[in-house]
């Protein structure tokens, strides 16, 4: 994972992301990755549970 911190309180998922970094540009070169888990993972203590997530801006 880039940039994402999770955690769970209950039933619900917190996600957590630092807008101000970045980590250049997509494979396309179309935007600019600022957090990623970099495909589908499973949430942690939920295994049952999974998550895909994409932050980015265009250039």
């Amino acid at each position: 994972m880039k940039n994402v911190d999770m955690t769970i309180e209950g039933n619900t998922l917190t996600i957590r992301v630092d807008l101000g970094k970045d980590f250049g540009e997509s494979k396309s070169g179309k935007s600019i990755t600022i957090a990623s888990t970099e495909g589908n993972i499973p949430v942690p203590g939920r295994e049952e549970v999974m998550i895909g997530l994409n932050v980015y801006r265009k250039k």
